[in-house]
């Protein structure tokens, strides 16, 4: 029997490689997206292209039984930046999709769509979603929370904090978290459910309320080893703002706090809504968030990034 084809954009980044991993595990035949020449890999079909390359879309999604768009732009110098990958991307996405057929189409948005006026990428990921929702697939949206995991480097510089003792913090408020390995179970789960179809779905750990930052933050320091603790401290929206211009002016285009992300996130409230948790006879979390960061937290060490 013919295994099911499953096209992945975004399949060479952070979320994306664990989720190639968890779909050939799943029985997929993987068709994903890259901009660069791959080594051969049992199982996955390479197609060089990007998300504004038509021509290399149309044979990513060609004859695919589910699509799962994960690529889009987390950083970017302008709203323009943050358009082109993750409002025109999807929308590139999706008009070769709608020529292909795909029964399932899963698109990875993020929580900062719930408030697209307070940043760019928001307002790119909020109009990545209603081009989706504006769309006859069979479709549902994921709005992760953070998310960690062996490999990432978004999350790394917290877990350098904590070994320092001092993490710096946003304003007080709380945040929800995700192991990556759970979320790829979701994404793959979704590509065959059809409960699902026009939701926006949000997943977590199953913390209600989702963390404190403070409380994370000490959470990071068990997984260290720090039984001591660590300590804290919340910084200002001000200075959230005056650390994105020094960071730009340092690292220029390779910044890592732009002006965006810091109104980001200034935000109080970044957990996941209890109501848009996943149906739990499809997905629950299975990764508890201690165990999950000092697993990561191993893994950092045993490559030398910590």
């Amino acid at each position: 029997m013919t295994p099911p084809t499953l096209a992945v954009t975004g399949g060479t980044g952070f979320v994306g490689a664990h989720l190639l991993h968890r779909a050939l595990r799943g029985g997929w035949r993987v068709r994903a997206l890259t901009r660069r020449p791959r080594p051969p890999q049992s199982g996955i079909d390479w197609v060089e292209g990007a998300l504004d390359d038509r021509s290399a879309l149309e044979r990513l999604v060609a004859e695919a039984d589910a699509v799962i768009h994960v690529a889009g732009a987390i950083n970017a110098p302008d709203r323009a930046g943050f358009a082109h990958a993750n409002v025109h991307g999807t929308l590139n996405l999706i008009e070769a999709a709608l020529r292909a057929g795909p029964r399932r189409f899963v698109h990875v948005s993020s929580l900062a769509a719930r408030e697209p006026d307070l940043s760019d990428y928001g307002w790119s990921k909020k109009r990545g979603e209603a081009i989706v929702a504006a769309s006859p697939l069979r479709w549902t949206t994921v709005r992760p929370p953070g998310v960690y995991g062996p490999g990432d480097r978004e999350t790394l510089e917290l877990f350098r904090m904590a070994k320092r003792g001092i993490v710096v913090l946003p304003p007080a408020g709380r945040s929800s978290w995700l192991e990556v390995g759970d979320l790829c179970r979701l994404l793959v789960a979704l590509a065959r459910d059809g409960e699902t179809v026009g939701e926006v779905i949000e997943p977590d750990d199953g913390r209600d309320g989702g963390w404190a930052h403070a409380a994370f933050a000490a959470e990071l320091g068990r997984a260290l080893g720090r039984n001591r603790g660590v300590r804290s401290v919340h910084a200002s929206p001000k200075l959230l703002r005056l650390a994105a211009r020094a960071d730009g002016f340092v690292r220029r285009g390779r910044a890592k706090l732009t002006p965006d992300r810091a109104r980001y996130l200034a935000h109080s409230n970044w957990s996941a809504d209890p109501a848009r948790r996943p149906p739990a006879v499809l997905w629950t979390p299975q990764v508890e968030t201690a165990a999950g960061l000092a697993k990561t937290a191993a893994w950092y060490k045993a490559q030398g990034w910590l």
